[in-house]
C-alpha cells in the first residue's frame, strides 16, 4: 500500500505500479493552494506571511519560473520565423517584429511571456489531474464500464502504445472520457468574465464592465439536455450504432471567444493518460471496500476533485 498526497494506491499480489514520489513539503504547499487558498491570498495578500510553508511555496514558484525560462530560451534559440511550433513561437515572432519597429509600449515582453506560459501550465495541471482522478475513481466504481473500455483498447490498439490518432477508432472510450468530464464538473463556475458592452439577458439588464460568472453546472447537468444528468452514463455520447456523437451541451471548457485556451491540450492529455493506464492496470476498490462504498462526493476547492479516497491498481500483465 503506497500513500501519496490525498490518494492511496494499493498493490496486491504480483501487481506493479510506479508512483511519483513527491516531497511532503511540496504536497503540503500544493494542497494548501488547491483548497481555495489562492483566492484567499489574492484578496488578502498579507495573510501569506502567516502560512507555515510560505518559504516552500515561494521556492516552488521560483523553481517553476526558472524551468519555464529555460524552456523559453531553448525555443528562442531554435526559433525559425517561417515555422510556428506553438504559442511561444508566435509570441517571440511578434515580439521581434515590435522590437524591429521600435515599439516601446508593448505587451510582448519577456515577463509577460514567462507568466503567460506559467498560467497555462498552472491552470492545465490541476484540472487535468483532477479529471484523471475522477476517471480512475469512476472506473473502479463501475467495473463493467472499465472492462468495456479495456476490451475496446485491446481490440483496436492491442499491446502497442496508444496514440492520439487512435481516438477516432475508440468511440466507447472517447464517450467514457467525455462523460467523466461532464459529471466531474471540474470548474462549475468557470472563471470570471466581464461584459464588453451593455446587454439584456432574459429580462435582466447587465451593465458594461460587470463581472459575470458563467455557471457551467447549469449546462452540464441540464435535465432537458441529458437523459440522466446526475449519473455516470457514457451513452450520453453514443448513438444507436455505438458511434461517438458530439453534444452541444458539453462545455466543460466554457464557450465563445473566451473559452479555455488549453482545451486541445487537455483533451489530448486526458485521452493518452487515461487509455495508457486502463491498458496496463485494472482499478478496483481497496480490500474491504465495495464499489457501492466508493464516494463520488466532490471536494471543495478552486476546482472540484474527488474526495480523498483509496484505489488499487492491479497490473493486467
Amino acid at each position: 500500500m503506497v500513500k501519496r498526497a490525498n490518494q492511496t494506491i494499493c498493490v496486491s499480489g504480483s501487481a506493479s505500479v510506479q508512483v511519483l514520489n513527491q516531497k511532503a513539503d511540496q504536497q503540503a504547499s500544493v494542497g494548501l493552494f488547491h483548497k481555495g487558498g489562492r483566492k484567499l491570498f489574492n484578496m488578502f495578500p498579507r495573510l501569506f506571511g502567516w502560512i507555515k510553508n510560505r518559504q516552500v511555496v515561494l521556492k516552488n514558484v521560483e523553481m517553476a519560473v526558472t524551468d519555464i525560462k529555460n524552456l523559453i530560451n531553448h525555443l528562442k534559440e531554435t526559433l525559425e520565423p517561417g515555422l510556428c511550433r506553438g504559442l511561444v513561437d508566435c509570441f517571440l515572432i511578434v515580439k521581434q517584429k515590435e522590437e524591429d519597429s521600435c515599439v516601446l509600449d508593448t505587451h510582448y515582453n519577456e515577463e509577460n511571456l514567462t507568466f503567460t506560459v506559467s498560467n497555462l501550465f498552472a491552470a492545465g495541471t490541476d484540472t487535468t489531474a483532477a479529471t484523471l482522478r475522477w476517471g480512475l475513481l469512476l472506473m473502479a466504481k463501475y467495473p463493467h464500464i472499465q472492462e468495456q473500455v479495456h476490451e475496446e483498447l485491446s481490440r483496436v490498439v492491442g499491446s502497442r502504445q496508444v496514440c492520439v490518432d487512435d481516438r477516432k477508432n475508440l468511440p466507447y472510450t472517447d464517450a467514457v472520457i467525455h462523460e467523466t468530464q461532464r459529471l466531474a464538473n471540474i470548474a462549475p463556475m468557470s472563471l470570471p468574465h466581464q461584459t464588453s458592452q451593455d446587454v439584456t439577458f432574459k429580462g435582466y439588464f447587465i451593465k458594461k464592465g460587470t463581472i459575470v460568472f458563467p455557471l457551467l453546472t447549469s449546462v452540464l447537468y441540464d435535465e432537458s439536455e441529458w437523459e440522466s444528468p446526475h449519473t455516470f452514463n457514457p451513452s450520453h455520447f453514443l448513438d444507436k450504432k455505438g458511434q461517438f456523437v458530439r453534444r452541444d451541451a458539453f462545455m466543460p471548457f466554457s464557450a465563445g471567444r473566451r473559452m479555455c485556451l488549453g482545451e486541445g491540450l487537455a483533451k489530448m492529455e486526458l485521452f493518452l493518460f487515461f487509455t495508457s493506464l486502463i491498458q496496463r492496470f485494472r482499478f478496483t476498490p481497496p480490500p474491504g471496500i465495495t464499489e457501492d462504498e466508493l464516494d463520488l462526493t466532490p471536494a471543495v476547492g478552486f476546482t472540484t476533485p474527488p474526495s480523498s479516497h483509496m484505489l488499487c491498481a492491479v497490473s493486467r500483465q
